[in-house]
């Protein structure tokens, strides 16, 4: 299943993708759901009674919107709605650095003995197609293409074993990077945390629709049409069910934690000559069964 929210008027609601068109409404089925993601992770199973009575009908209500129909509750057109984040406000988004050989490699660094987890602020989070600001005094940012884990069920010292049973899915995630802060602080957090800097989406598909653990998936990121970054999954140093299970010795996992998983090599501050972004550029972040994180880059002015 693809899991989302979107804006419905002005207020957030979860929903499904039936398809690529077609969008599912979940209060709008089923009133008495919670509404909140955070809520409904642990336990997907009345999500899926939905999905699967509602999947047959999703060929023949695409074809009737492109014959002129108008989409009516409780579906809508994926092509029309704005998707927010898959979770909203999450307890705590937990980041990865250096977690890709190729990253590595790129900084002629040995691989880390361990993880090396940082934290970004929630309020980082941005929609899918909505802007990355740029405020005027920031001219370093750099964009990171990331696979990130939506945590479903609560833990802690969760065994490597266990780990998959506490995944409620995987989306694409942007580390947006202002690298002067970064190494200016020698620490992550401001950096890491710029406001408009975590865009997230566009939805959670759950583990049975990709292969164990996310491994092996192609993940891209472009500037415009340019290719920055190049990888796979299988790429990564310390695999998902390992960073689960390393995480939760020091703290619990909660339903809509998110940990995005490192980036692969590419990114711009690598580069001879370094490249950051600009307002006016487009970051397109793919990876493979999950689907594509588009933001522009634009100035912010307040």
């Amino acid at each position: 299943m693809k899991l989302l929210n979107y804006l419905r008027g002005t207020m957030p609601r979860p929903g499904l993708a039936l398809s690529e068109t077609v969008g599912l409404d979940l209060l709008a089925c089923q009133p008495s759901l919670s509404g909140n993601w955070q809520a409904m992770l642990p336990d997907l199973s009345p999500i899926r009674a939905i999905f699967d009575e509602h999947l047959p009908r999703a060929a023949d209500l695409a074809a009737g919107w492109d014959a002129g129909e108008v989409p009516t509750l409780p579906y809508f057109d994926l092509r029309q709605a704005q998707l927010l984040t898959p979770v909203i406000l999450p307890s705590k988004i937990i980041a990865v650095g250096l977690n890709y050989r190729d990253h590595a490699a790129e900084q002629n660094k040995p691989l880390p003995p361990r993880p090396l987890l940082f934290a970004k602020a929630s309020s980082c989070l941005q929609a899918p197609g909505l802007p990355i600001e740029l405020p005027p005094e920031l001219t370093k940012v750099d964009a990171e293409a990331e696979l990130a884990v939506i945590i479903g069920k609560p833990g802690r010292a969760i065994t490597r074993e266990q780990a998959p049973a506490h995944i409620a899915g995987f989306t694409c995630m942007n580390d947006v990077s202002d690298r002067e802060a970064q190494y200016t602080d020698k620490q992550f957090f401001r950096g890491k945390s710029i406001d408009t800097g975590g865009p997230c989406g566009p939805w959670l598909v759950t583990p049975d629709e990709l292969p164990p653990l996310a491994s092996g998936l192609a993940i891209t990121c472009r500037w415009n049409d340019k290719l920055m970054q190049s990888s796979n999954t299988e790429q990564l140093i310390f695999p998902v069910d390992e960073l689960i299970s390393y995480i939760s010795r020091n703290m619990t996992l909660l339903p809509g934690d998110i940990i995005t998983t490192g980036t692969p090599g590419g990114v711009g501050v690598f580069r001879k000559p370094q490249v950051f972004l600009q307002p006016g550029d487009e970051v397109s972040i793919t990876i493979e069964g999950i689907g594509t994180l588009s933001n522009p880059v634009r100035s912010r002015t307040g």
